[in-house]
């Protein structure tokens, strides 16, 4: 039995080793390993290596063949199921903002849940206008108390809401220079959405923070789906909800999203046919360059909002941003982000618009990268988006 065990040591060690190539400590493997700054393994270049994307765009692919085997992939292992629970809005609050309407509403998000989202609609003296509209998709920002209020201006009439509009302000003087995005487009004559993902705001509970999100997704893992598969089939809810209502011109209807909610808007844009065009804002890059010491999709926390098990074997964040071609989609990233090495962006943007010329569709695709930029959408940023918009959608 000693013999046996020995053995078995024996045999540990050596497989301990080969992953530590050079590196002859069984110690100093392990140290790497459980050293809470490098949560991978050893071994993970050669992991890395491996990843070829087996799906992803090569050069010289016909586009429309591409896109139906990419899309039947992404939608197999993002979208959890088929959801065609009616929406049943019901408006519970409403006030009259600086040329449109903003209202709270209730409506079916899932089978599962009913969700509260704020709606704008501009002003009109024309009966039954139909306006074009945007889908506000907030980031993450491990701030979980606000949601939709990083995107509209919430209603400030009751203590709650009072509290959540300080920590809005604060949040939109942060990132958006005092500015609240959605409010910005209605301005300009758009049905706004914005709606919390799972986890923020409305739909948070006291005291969730960023640790808390792995709990969550590994008993959403336990249970067959995905923290992130959730936020995107909910994504593709909300859309079609919007497209629906009656004040909207469905054949110009855009995502717009801000860090997270930039990952949100590509995917989004990708997997939903009642989308349009889209905005994305301060996520982009591709996987390898996002495999960086550091880097959030690396820290098992907010990573887990974006990560799909298993799809990095066949489709790159390129690839899937790819197949929202050849619709219109504008990608807004500074040079001097740390949430997305430039490095990344750089080949991202590439890919992407060898794609979007393979669909004779290049002159719809707009990638920017914003000099001395950093993790924000400020209001030039803003303009040139909103007005570049106007512009896809004959406005």
């Amino acid at each position: 039995m000693k013999k046996i065990l020995a053995l078995s040591l024996m045999a540990f060690a050596i497989s301990l080793n080969a992953g530590a190539q050079t590196n002859s400590s069984a110690d100093y493997v392990t140290q790497q390993i459980n050293s809470p700054d490098r949560a991978m393994p050893t071994f993970y270049e050669a992991l890395k290596s491996r990843m070829n994307f087996s799906l992803g765009w090569k050069d010289g692919a016909n586009p429309k063949k591409w896109k139906k085997a990419g899309l039947e992939k992404a939608r197999e292992l993002i979208i959890q199921e088929e959801d065609k629970t009616p929406f049943n809005m019901t408006v519970i609050e409403e006030e009259q903002r600086e040329g449109y309407k903003a209202q709270k509403v209730v409506f079916n998000i899932s089978k599962d849940t009913r969700t509260l989202a704020y709606l704008l609609i501009p002003n009109s003296d024309k009966k039954n206008e139909k306006f074009p509209a945007a889908l506000m998709l907030h980031d993450h920002g491990s701030k979980f108390t606000i949601g939709k209020e990083k995107m509209v201006r919430p209603f400030g009439k009751t203590e709650s809401d009072e509290r959540k509009l300080q920590t809005a302000e604060a949040w939109s003087s942060k990132y958006f220079d005092e500015t609240f995005p959605g409010d910005e487009l209605a301005k300009r004559g758009y049905v706004v959405l914005s709606f919390d993902a799972l986890a923020w705001g409305d739909r948070s509970v006291e005291g969730f923070k960023t640790d808390s999100q792995q709990a969550l997704a590994s008993n959403l893992f336990n249970m067959g789906t995905s923290f992130a598969g959730i936020i995107a089939q909910e994504d593709c809810r909300a859309a079609k909800f919007l497209a629906s209502l009656p004040q909207v011109d469905k054949k110009h209807v855009a995502c717009i999203g801000f860090s997270m909610g930039g990952f949100r808007s590509w995917q989004l844009a990708a997997l939903s046919d009642d989308i349009t065009a889209g905005v994305s804002v301060c996520w982009m890059g591709t996987m390898i360059n996002h495999m960086q010491i550091g880097d959030g999709q690396l820290k098992g926390q907010s990573a887990f909002s974006m990560l799909h098990p298993f799809i990095a074997k066949y489709l790159d964040y390129p690839d899937v941003a790819g197949l929202a071609a050849p619709k219109p989609m504008m990608f807004i990233n500074g040079d001097s982000d740390p949430v997305n090495p430039i490095a990344g962006i750089n080949e991202a943007y590439e890919k992407m618009h060898k794609i979007w010329k393979a669909n004779k569709a290049d002159d719809k695709l707009n990638t920017v990268i914003i000099k001395d930029g950093e993790h924000a959408f400020l209001p030039p940023e803003q303009a040139a988006a909103f007005d570049w918009l106007n512009k896809q959608f004959g406005r």
